[in-house]
């Protein structure tokens, strides 16, 4: 190879380096397809909206699953009976103070703007009741299997003061 040829090859090289790097610089300047596009007729309603004490922990049961929502409204002094879910429920309190006597008879309190999960299975009784003066509002979402009932009945716990 002579020296004349050498620098022929390396002349060619770097030109085609240069087309190279211009092209690439060139696709920057050109309109590309959006990834995403604005939509158009549709509208959205926040129904409630509420904040969890902590993380979330969600899960939809196996197999084909019903997911329905509700509102339901408690009346003052009123109460939702001793029940359980097959499925876990996610509650927002949209107004009112729930207040919820689980299996342990432990006591959970949750006024408007909260929000939680309610585990399933028969180990999870609980009630819901409303001890203040206006209705409370609940937005719940049921996770359940499919074709189950949304909620079941269940006896009373029997909780004595200091249990």
């Amino acid at each position: 190879m002579t020296g004349q040829q050498g620098r022929g090859e390396r002349r060619g090289r770097l030109g085609r380096k240069l087309v190279t790097a211009a092209g690439v610089a060139a696709l920057a300047f050109v309109p590309t397809a959006a990834g995403a596009t604005p939509g158009s007729g549709v509208t959205a309603t926040v129904v409630a909206k509420g904040t969890s004490p902590g993380p979330l922990r969600v899960s939809a049961p196996e197999g084909r699953a019903d997911v329905t929502f509700t509102t339901a409204t408690i009346a003052p002094g009123g109460s939702t009976g001793w029940h359980t879910h097959r499925g876990r429920l996610i509650v927002v309190v949209k107004s009112g103070t729930l207040t919820r006597t689980l299996d342990d008879c432990s006591v959970e309190v949750s006024p408007a703007g909260t929000s939680f999960v309610e585990p399933s299975g028969r180990n999870h009784r609980h009630i819901g009741r409303n001890l203040g003066s206006e209705p409370v509002v609940l937005w719940v979402t049921y996770l359940l299997p499919e074709g189950s009932a949304l909620s079941d009945d269940a006896e009373a716990v029997e909780c004595r003061p200091g249990k």
